[in-house]
């Protein structure tokens, strides 16, 4: 009976790691040059400086560019365009537009070691004043 018992606890535990899923068994992005665009895609949240309240960022495919991502950034009731991609020198850049016509604001940020790309840190600078603050932008869901 222990032994049957036993059996059926091994079929259980081969089952699972047969039914596991395939992303559940790959590896982490080292840096931004393994990280797929696909990965910038979804819903985020951005906290900048020292403001209580997140802004909702949501990015996907951009329809004109192959590799860059188009999508919003909701501050409460504002709401702007936001365009990027992930540069050559591995750094996650957007452009910010409150019009959809001039730049308002330009983020330069690294994604951050250990988050699989779904977190990054850097700098928001004001097109206007060029003045600055930190974002940290974390992922928080799909689109």
């Amino acid at each position: 009976m222990k032994r049957r018992i036993a059996s059926l606890w091994l079929l259980v535990a081969l089952a699972g790691l047969l039914g596991a899923p395939a992303h559940a068994t790959e590896a982490c992005p080292a840096n931004t040059g393994e990280l797929p665009p696909e990965a910038l895609y979804g819903r985020w949240e951005a906290r900048f400086g020292n403001l209580a309240a997140p802004a909702d960022v949501r990015l996907a495919e951009h329809p004109e560019y192959q590799g860059s991502v188009r999508g919003t950034i909701t501050r409460g009731t504002q709401t702007a365009q936001l365009s990027g991609d992930i540069g050559d020198e591995g750094f996650l850049v957007f452009d910010e537009s409150l019009d959809g016509r001039a730049i308002s604001a330009v983020w330069s940020g690294e994604m951050q070691a250990g988050s699989c790309g779904k977190e990054f840190k850097g700098t928001w600078r004001n097109s206007s004043d060029d003045s600055e603050q930190p974002f940290v932008l974390r992922k928080i869901g799909p689109p």
